[in-house]
């Protein structure tokens, strides 16, 4: 990039502050329509406001800049894997702010709220019917909320039964990482079992792991591997004559849409995470949503509400909300997150049964497709077909030629490419997770693919491009342990940070 070029990349990334002129004003307000007020006390008001003085033009222009250097999945391939950011219809955003929609209340009396019930008893019963299990509450407000529903659940039906001794939960260590968080704030204890050499659940380590003691098994199918247990059967039966349930992290769901039913495989509870699966938008910390769904072991624990049809002539008050005989309770104040219901029941309504099916066939190929194209560039850890991610690692580029999966990420981003998940699962060294998801084109994973292949290249003959990375963003490599340990979150004048930070810019 040119003097001139950085020159005005550097000005278009000030801060407001620094843009700051005495005497700018932005706004005009008008006369004041209310009663002028006293002001506090001289002592707790302060001498100045270190506010920016600009133009409105100014102001306009800075908002908008930052709002471009946000990354979306409306902008570019998002490949994060694990957490499923996939392309989302705006159509299902539209229907969820239907006035009929988006205006009611929760505390609305059942006969005034007739249409939202529907919908949601009718959700219930696809969820249901796409996991082959026997009842669904939509009450959890995210995946690991629904977790934690499932292993009370699981720790209810043992108390019940008077074996409040089954404490352990096993959890493979291909697991998502909220699992054993989730299983130890039920009161159990977590023991780990490892992958066997394959990627699927150690079948002696199982074996060696359950006693008396066992309330339940945790794991995630696919994995966080990319792969499904080809041991699952042998696992589930093993947890069952054991006295144990088994609980399925169904996270990754679009990877087994319309192929395979949980309940068919012997699952007791499963969860699903809408806002990765069924089109809830996806990221900035919500809000998500994570129905919880029962198979006829626990399907009178579900948490409260589910919602109920009446056997009524009475059209106007046939749904009712309901609760399970002997439900755990309520995940939250209402009914879970409303507008992420709404969308998955606009999703599946769309597809239907042949694109429920389509969902989880393209995320597959797509994966695979990756996998076959970039096989030769990076390690594969497990040398099998995956499902709807792939797991690569930057071991030998780290050994060879000192370029780790961290360098790989930054560099995707002068690429225009998010990132994909790094350093997990922890089982995989200088893990590389990506999940293409079923909603890109073979032109954008081509182009993926070619822009892997370059960066290969370069750590192999351009190692310093890798190492700087990322090169033209507004921050671009930053000291990430001092990030960590020393943030800073607030703004200071530039010349009291470059003071503390003895000179750095």
């Amino acid at each position: 990039m040119s003097g001139l070029m950085r020159e005005l990349a550097a000005g278009r990334r000030r801060l407001l502050m620094d843009r700051s002129s005495p005497g700018r004003v932005g706004a005009t307000l008008p006369p004041p329509d209310v009663p002028e007020q006293e002001l506090p006390p001289d002592s707790e008001l302060r001498e100045d406001l270190d506010f920016p003085e600009v133009t409105e033009s100014e102001l306009v222009r800075y908002l908008a800049q930052l709002s471009q250097f946000n990354f979306s999945i409306d902008h570019n391939f998002y490949p994060l894997g694990s957490c499923t950011m996939k392309y989302n219809p705006k159509l299902n955003d539209e229907v969820a702010s239907l006035p009929g929609l988006a205006q009611i209340h929760p505390l609305q009396p059942d006969d005034q709220v007739q249409g939202a019930l529907r919908l949601m008893y009718e959700l219930q019963g696809y969820l249901t019917e796409i996991t082959g299990l026997a009842g669904t509450s939509l009450a959890p407000m995210a995946g690991a909320d629904a977790e934690l529903a499932g292993m009370l659940m699981i720790r209810a039906y043992h108390h019940e039964r008077g074996e409040a001794w089954r404490r352990n939960v096993l959890i493979p260590d291909s697991a998502h990482g909220t699992n054993p968080a989730s299983a130890a704030m039920s009161g159990f204890d977590v023991v780990e079992l490892p992958s066997d050499a394959h990627g699927d659940t150690d079948l002696e380590a199982l074996r060696a792991s359950v006693g008396d003691d066992l309330a339940g098994l945790m794991i995630t199918l696919p994995s966080t591997l990319g792969l499904f247990d080809s041991n699952i059967l042998e696992v589930v039966r093993t947890v069952h004559e054991a006295g144990g349930l088994v609980y399925g992290d169904g996270a990754n769901l679009n990877a087994l849409l319309g192929r395979v039913k949980f309940g068919d495989l012997g699952f007791d509870v499963v969860h699903s995470n809408l806002h990765k699966t069924f089109t809830q938008p996806h990221g900035g910390g919500g809000p998500g949503a994570g129905p919880v769904i029962a198979g006829p072991t626990l399907v009178d624990y579900l948490p409260e509400p589910v919602v109920v049809r009446r056997a009524s002539s009475d059209e106007s008050a046939a749904y009712s909300k309901g609760r399970p005989v002997k439900s755990i309770g309520r995940m939250g104040a209402f009914h879970g997150n409303f507008g992420a219901l709404v969308r998955a029941y606009s999703y599946i309504s769309t597809l239907g049964r042949e694109g429920i099916i389509q969902v989880s066939e393209d995320a597959v190929i797509n994966a695979n497709y990756i996998l076959s194209e970039l096989r030769d560039c990076f390690d594969l850890p497990y040398d099998r077909s995956c499902m709807h991610e792939v797991v690569f690692s930057a071991r030998s580029m780290n050994r060879d030629h000192h370029v780790s999966a961290l360098d790989v990420s930054k560099r995707l981003i002068d690429y225009g490419i998010h990132p994909p998940t790094m350093y997990f699962p922890l089982i995989v060294e200088q893990a590389l997770m990506i999940e293409p998801t079923e909603t890109e084109s073979k032109e954008t994973l081509d182009s993926f693919v070619a822009v892997m292949k370059e960066i290969a290249r370069e750590a192999r003959e351009e190692p310093h491009l890798l190492h700087e990375a990322p090169h033209d963003t507004p921050n671009t490599r930053v000291d990430e342990a001092r990030a960590a340990r020393r943030p800073e979150l607030r703004w200071r004048r530039r010349e009291a940070a470059e003071q503390d930070q003895g000179g750095e810019g």
